[in-house]
């Protein structure tokens, strides 16, 4: 059985304050960091560059979990791998060769993903599945952070686990992205999702960040 993960998003986090929220999410069990990056193009908000996710890298060893909401993805793969990315996940949308994109993520020696948007369907990446580390399930449409869980998108995510149960071929990785809390947490982990990501839960509750982080693992481990 996959180990459940709480990723914090950075996107939540205070950026004139980085480090300081960065180690308050270690010290509180946090198993990974996610990193939007947005180019204002392919999503109308703008977020981040690899110099982010060096700084990153020089202030935690926890694995860097970069999402790329960009267009021409390939031109800044390897910058983002290069700066310590441990995972890169791409859109399908994004670029006209997915297939080659992932494996330019995989041959620079990181782990690869293909996102979902909520209205991409399953059959567009099923031949993704034998070559990818994670997929990424947006449960909110790409962008901005604050947005509301959509309800039906734990349909997708329960088709997406069967469908990898399915097949030898298949070993990828769950996630989840877009209004995770206390409530929609248990609904994606019945689904079949392994990683979480959470950011306006953690980084803007009002009963500490140590405490709300407990929270989503213990409501995961149940």
């Amino acid at each position: 059985m996959t180990t459940k993960k709480i990723a914090p998003s950075i996107l939540s986090a205070d950026i004139m304050n980085l480090e300081r929220d960065v180690k308050m999410a270690e010290a509180a069990g946090a198993d990974l960091f996610h990193i939007d990056i947005m180019d204002g193009h392919f999503v109308p908000n703008m977020s981040f560059s690899p110099s982010v996710v060096a700084g990153m890298r020089r202030i935690t060893d926890k694995p860097l979990d970069v999402h790329l909401m960009i267009d021409n993805p390939d031109e800044y793969i390897k910058p983002i791998v290069e700066a310590g990315a441990d995972t890169v996940m791409i859109h399908t949308e994004s670029t006209k060769h997915i297939y080659r994109s992932i494996d330019l993520v995989k041959s620079l020696g990181a782990k690869a993903g293909v996102v979902v948007n909520p209205g991409t369907p399953l059959e567009n990446v099923k031949e993704l599945f034998p070559i990818i580390d994670q997929i990424l399930v947006m449960t909110v449409n790409p962008g901005f952070g604050g947005q509301k869980f959509i309800p039906g998108m734990t349909k997708k995510i329960q088709r997406l686990d069967q469908l990898r149960q399915t097949s030898a071929d298949d070993d990828f990785e769950i996630e989840v992205d877009g209004g995770i809390n206390d409530e929609t947490i248990v609904k994606c982990a019945q689904a079949g999702a392994d990683i979480f990501v959470a950011g306006s839960y953690l980084y803007n509750g009002q009963d500490g960040f140590e405490d709300r982080v407990n929270t989503l693992k213990k409501l995961v481990e149940d």
